[in-house]
């Protein structure tokens, strides 16, 4: 399975996640290759609402990269949602981490496994917190 064919999974699963914890969610297939600026998953509730960049890797760290990044802040900036980062490492559950987790550098932004457990929400977490 190609890491683009495992990163659409990880994004579908999250997505049934979402609705078995009452909370609406779409999966917004070609994010990040279209004209404007788009996450990959929206999700919400009546309370709140989310704009998520997912990544699936199976190494202990992930870049992103600054137009990622900037994006995810300007959709979520124009719809009113709370930007976030979902990031599942290899063999670990997801962890739900604000863009100020991560770490800047020069050429782009990065996390890894050992600073996403200590800052990183699990989904429940992230799903009650208001």
């Amino acid at each position: 399975m190609s890491m683009k064919s495992k990163g659409i999974s990880a994004e579908r699963e999250l997505i049934h996640k979402f609705w078995h914890r009452a909370w609406a969610a779409i999966r917004i297939a070609g994010s990040g290759s279209t004209k404007y600026p788009a996450p990959d998953i929206l999700a919400g509730n009546n309370i709140r609402k989310i704009g998520l960049e997912c990544k699936v890797t199976k190494t202990k760290y992930q870049h992103f990269t600054d137009k990622e990044i900037e994006e995810l802040q300007e959709f979520c900036k124009v719809f009113g949602a709370e930007s976030w980062i979902g990031i599942k490492f290899n063999h670990v559950d997801w962890f739900f981490l604000t863009l100020e987790d991560l770490n800047k550098t020069k050429e782009n932004y990065s996390i890894n496994l050992e600073k996403a457990k200590l800052r990183g929400l699990s989904f429940d977490e992230m799903v009650e917190q208001n």
